[in-house]
C-alpha cells in the first residue's frame, strides 16, 4: 500500500481513532505504575496480599480507559474486515480462563487470572483501535521507552548502592518498597549479586532488556532528531551494561537468536547499522563491566559516596561516547550507506546475506566466550555464568523437568485446564522431584496447564495470525509505514521467545506490554473483507451493540476489581491487627468485610479460623470451634490443594482429640505433597503414636491400619530415594528429601509389631552410626539388636557401642524382645 493510499484511508471516520488527551495519559500512568508492581500471578504461598491489590487498581483503570474510548469512539466500529474482528477474538482469552474455573485447582488464583487476562484483553482492543492514529502510536511508543529508560536507569541506582534515595523515588506509589528499599531490585543467590530493577528476578529483567535493547537500536537509526538519535544511542551502554549484571545465561542465550530473526526484517544498511551500534555499545560495556562489577559489588556491601560517582563517572562518560558516535553516524555515514549500497539493496536476497554472517559470527564469539580462556575478559561472577552453560547444567535439566511435569498436570486436565494460577497450585503433587518453582518456567506449557487444549488453541491462533497478517502488511507497506508499528514487533517477539525458557509473562507489566504490542501489529494488518458474509456487519446498530456488550463487561470487571481492592484492603488491615491487637471484635470486623466481599479469600479464612480457634481454646465454646471448622472446610471447597488450610483442618481435629480423622486427612492429602519429607514425618509419627495405643488396647484391626499407612509412608520415601538417585548428575534434587532418625525408629518398630523382624532389621540399619551419644540414635541401634535376637542373630559390635554407653542397655533390650514376642 502506498502512503498516498494510505493517507486516504486514514481521514475515513471508521480508521481514525482519536481518544481523548486524558486516556493517553491513563495509558501511560498504568504502564508506569505496573513497572513498580512486583507481582507474578502464580504466587502461591500465602503471601499474596501485598501485591493482588496494585492489580485490581490496574484493571481497574484500564477499564475506565476502554470506557472512555468506548464513549468517545463507538461509532467507529464496524465488523466487516478481518482486522475488525480481533476485537472478537481476543474476547475469547479471557472467556477460556472463566470456562477453566469449573475445575479450577484454586478458585482464588483462577479468579485473578481472569481479571487480568480481562485487563490483557482491554489493553489489546485499545492498542487496535487507538495505535492506528499516528498522534497516539507516537505517544505510547514515547511512553513505553521512557518508561524502560527510568527502569534500566532505577535498577543502575540500587547497583551503585543508592537503593535507599531510588526507594524514596518510587515509596509514594509502589508496594515494592519495605524498609526504605525496593525490595530485590539486587538480589543475592548462589551466583553473587544480580540486577534485577524492579522485576526482583534477574532473567525476567534480562528479557525485558534484550526486548528494550533492540527497540532502542531501532529508534535511534530511525530517528530524525540530533536529540533522539543521541538520547537512544546514549542509552545503549546502560542497557547492554545491565545485560551483563543480570548474570542471566538464557537472556544471553536469547539475545542473538532474537538479533538475527529481527535483522530479517530490515534493509541491508539497517542491519548494518544494526550490528555496528551493538558492536559499538558492547565494546564499551564490555571495557567498563569489570569496574562497574567490582564497584557494585562493594558498594552494595557497604557505600560510599566518591565510589559510586565514579561508578557514574565511568557510565556516564561511556554513554556519552557512544551517544557521540551514534549521532556521527547517523549523520554523516548513514546516507553514505543509504547511496552506497542502494543497489544492492534492491536484490531480492540482500537481505538474508547478512543475517546468515551474524549467525556466524555469533557462533564464532559464543565459542571463544564459552569454549576458551577468551571469556576472562569479563568479570569473574560473569565468566563463571558462561563457563556453565550447557545442556547438562542445573536449571537447563531443571526446566526439562518443569515441561514434563507440566504435561502430567495436562494429562489430568486436558479440556478446560486446571484454571489460572493452576501450576503453583498443583506442581507438589506432579513433580518429578522435591524442586521449589511455583513458575513452569515456560509461558506456553503454563498457558496450557491453566486453559487445557481448547483456550491453548485459540490463543496459539491468535497469536499466529497476528504475527502473518503483520509480516504480510511489513512485506507490502512503504518504509515508512514498515516503521510506524515495527517496535511492537520487537517488543512482543523478544518477550515470547524468551518466555519460551521463563516465566516473563506472569508479570502483568510485560504482559501487558505484550497484549499492547499485539495490538499494535494487529492496528495495521490489511482489513480484507470476510470471505463468509454472513459474518460481515457494519453500520450504527452493530457499533451500538459491540460497544454495549463490551461496555457491560468492562463495567462487570470495573465493579469486581473494586469489590477485591476493598475486600484486599480489609484484609491487609486483619492482618496488621492480629499483629498488634488482641480484641477479637476489632481483628473480626475487617475479615467479616473481607470474605463478604469476596468468599473464601485464603489468607482471610485462614487468620479467621485462627482467631475463632484461639478464642475456643480460651473459653472451650463449641459455637467458636464450629465456626472455625466451618470457614476452613468452606475454604477448602475452593483451594482443595491449600496445604495452609488443609494443616489448620488438621490441627482443629487434634483439638477436638479426633486424632484418627486428623491422620486420614493426612494420608488422605499425602499424594498432593509427594515430596515433602516433613508430610511423610508426620504421617509415620502419628501412625506410631496411634497404633501403639491401639495395640495397648488390644484393637489390633485399628493398630494395622495405621502401622500399615505409616509403613506404607516410609515405603514410599525410599522409592522416592532409589528414583533421586537417577536424576542426571548436573540436576539438583531440590528440598531436603532423606530419612531421618525418627522415622526409621518407628518404622521399625511398626514392623517389629507387625512381626516383619526381617524388615525391621533393614530399617533399623538405614540410621545406625558410629555415634550413638544422641538418645534417639542409641534407640535405634537398641531396637536393632532387639530384632536380630528375634531373629535369633547378633551384632556384637553394636551392642558393645551400646553397653558402653549404659550396662543397663541388655536388660533394656531383653524387655524389647520380650514385649514384642
Amino acid at each position: 500500500m502506498s502512503k498516498q493510499v494510505y493517507g486516504k484511508q486514514a481521514k475515513r471516520s471508521s480508521d481514525v481513532i482519536k481518544l481523548p488527551v486524558l486516556s493517553w495519559v491513563l495509558m501511560a500512568a498504568l504502564i508506569l505504575y505496573l513497572a513498580w508492581t512486583p507481582f507474578q500471578v502464580a504466587l502461591f504461598n500465602g503471601q499474596m496480599l501485598n501485591f493482588e491489590k496494585p492489580i485490581f487498581w490496574a484493571a481497574a483503570l484500564a477499564c475506565v480507559i476502554l470506557l472512555i474510548w468506548i464513549a468517545k469512539d463507538h461509532k467507529s466500529i464496524n465488523l466487516e474486515g478481518q482486522r475488525d474482528w480481533m476485537a472478537i477474538w481476543v474476547l475469547l482469552l479471557p472467556i477460556t480462563f472463566v470456562l477453566s474455573l469449573f475445575g479450577a485447582a484454586s478458585h482464588y488464583l483462577a479468579m485473578n487470572m481472569v481479571i487480568i487476562q480481562c485487563t490483557y484483553a482491554i489493553m489489546f482492543i485499545i492498542g487496535l483501535f487507538l495505535l492506528r492514529d499516528k498522534l497516539a502510536n507516537k505517544v505510547i511508543q514515547i511512553a513505553i521507552m521512557t518508561v524502560a529508560y527510568i527502569i534500566v536507569g532505577f535498577g543502575l541506582l540500587n547497583w551503585f548502592g543508592q537503593g535507599t534515595f531510588a526507594g524514596k523515588l518510587v515509596n509514594w506509589f509502589s508496594s515494592g518498597v519495605l524498609n526504605g528499599k525496593y525490595t530485590d531490585a539486587v538480589m543475592s543467590d548462589s551466583n553473587g549479586l544480580r540486577l534485577t530493577s524492579v522485576f526482583q528476578y534477574a532473567n525476567t529483567y534480562a528479557a525485558f532488556l534484550m526486548a528494550f535493547l533492540f527497540a532502542t537500536v531501532f529508534l535511534l537509526i530511525r530517528s530524525k532528531k540530533w536529540y533522539g538519535q543521541a538520547i537512544h544511542a546514549f542509552m545503549l551502554v546502560p542497557i547492554i551494561l545491565s545485560v551483563l549484571l543480570t548474570l542471566s545465561r538464557g537472556g544471553l542465550v536469547m539475545l542473538p537468536v532474537v538479533f538475527v530473526l529481527l535483522l530479517l526484517f530490515l534493509k541491508p544498511v539497517k542491519q548494518i547499522l544494526w550490528v555496528v551500534y551493538i558492536g559499538i555499545a558492547g565494546i564499551a560495556s564490555l571495557l567498563i563491566s569489570s569496574t562497574v562489577t567490582e564497584l557494585g559489588l562493594q558498594l552494595n556491601t557497604t557505600y560510599n559516596g566518591s565510589e559510586a560517582a565514579k561508578g557514574w563517572g565511568i557510565l556516564l562518560f561511556a554513554s556519552a561516547v557512544v551517544a557521540l558516535l551514534g549521532w556521527v553516524i547517523q549523520r554523516f555515514v548513514a546516507p553514505l550507506l543509504e547511496r552506497g549500497l542502494q543497489a544492492w539493496s534492491e536484490r531480492k536476497t540482500s537481505s538474508l546475506w547478512i543475517p546468515v554472517g551474524s549467525v556466524i559470527v555469533v557462533g564464532a564469539v559464543a565459542f571463544l566466550l564459552i569454549g576458551t580462556s577468551a571469556r576472562n575478559i569479563l568479570p569473574e561472577n560473569m565468566s563463571t555464568r558462561l563457563e556453565n552453560i550447557n545442556f547438562q547444567q542445573h536449571s537447563v535439566l531443571e526446566r526439562i523437568t518443569f515441561y514434563k511435569d507440566a504435561m502430567k498436570v495436562v494429562q489430568d486436565y486436558p479440556v478446560l485446564g486446571a484454571g489460572g494460577g493452576a501450576w503453583g497450585a498443583l506442581y507438589e503433587k506432579y513433580q518429578n522431584n522435591p524442586y521449589i518453582s511455583r513458575q513452569a518456567h515456560n509461558f506456553f506449557l503454563q498457558y496450557l496447564v491453566e486453559v487445557g487444549i481448547v483456550g491453548f488453541v485459540i490463543f496459539m491462533a491468535f497469536l499466529i495470525y497476528i504475527f502473518y497478517k503483520y509480516i504480510r502488511h511489513y512485506i507490502t507497506e512503504s518504509e515508512e509505514e514498515r516503521e510506524s508499528h515495527f517496535l511492537y514487533l520487537i517488543l512482543v517477539l523478544s518477550i515470547l521467545l524468551h518466555s519460551l525458557l521463563d516465566f516473563n509473562m506472569s508479570y502483568v507489566f510485560i504482559g501487558i506490554i505484550v497484549y499492547l504490542g499485539l495490538g499494535g501489529m494487529a492496528s495495521v494488518m490489511e482489513n480484507k473483507s470476510l470471505r463468509i458474509q454472513k459474518l460481515r456487519f457494519r453500520g450504527s446498530g452493530v457499533s451500538a451493540l459491540y460497544s454495549l456488550v463490551l461496555g457491560i463487561c468492562a463495567i462487570v470487571v470495573l465493579f469486581t476489581s473494586f469489590r477485591y481492592i476493598q475486600a484486599s484492603s480489609a484484609s491487609i488491615e486483619a492482618s496488621e491487627l492480629s499483629q498488634t491487637s488482641s480484641s477479637y471484635e476489632e481483628i473480626k470486623a475487617p475479615l467479616d468485610k473481607d470474605l463478604s466481599l469476596r468468599k473464601n479469600h485464603p489468607d482471610s479464612v485462614l487468620l479467621l479460623s485462627s482467631l475463632y480457634q484461639e478464642v475456643y481454646s480460651q473459653n472451650q465454646s463449641e459455637e467458636f470451634y464450629d465456626a472455625a471448622y466451618n470457614v476452613i472446610t468452606e475454604g477448602l471447597k475452593d483451594e482443595p490443594y491449600n496445604k495452609y488450610m488443609i494443616n489448620r483442618l488438621i490441627t482443629l481435629h487434634q483439638l477436638k482429640g479426633e486424632q484418627e480423622q486428623a491422620f486420614d486427612l493426612l494420608v488422605a492429602n499425602s499424594e498432593n505433597f509427594n515430596w515433602d519429607i516433613e508430610w511423610y514425618e508426620r504421617i509415620i509419627s502419628q501412625a506410631h503414636e496411634l497404633g501403639y495405643a491401639a495395640h495397648g488396647m488390644q484393637d489390633l484391626t485399628l493398630r494395622d491400619k495405621y502401622f500399615t499407612a505409616g509403613i506404607e509412608a516410609f515405603n514410599k520415601i525410599q522409592s522416592g530415594l532409589v528414583h533421586l538417585a537417577t536424576l542426571p548428575e548436573g540436576q539438583l534434587s531440590g528440598r531436603a528429601f532423606a530419612n531421618t532418625p525418627s522415622m526409621i525408629l518407628n518404622t521399625g518398630k511398626m514392623q517389629l509389631l507387625l512381626n516383619q523382624p526381617a524388615e525391621s532389621i533393614e530399617t533399623f540399619k538405614l540410621g545406625l552410626i558410629e555415634d550413638l551419644t544422641d538418645p534417639t540414635n542409641r534407640e535405634i541401634a537398641r531396637w536393632y539388636v532387639a530384632a536380630l535376637m528375634k531373629q535369633g542373630l547378633n551384632d556384637q559390635a553394636v551392642l558393645d557401642r551400646l553397653i558402653q554407653i549404659d550396662p543397663t542397655e541388655t536388660e533394656q533390650i531383653e524387655a524389647i524382645v520380650q514385649s514384642i514376642s
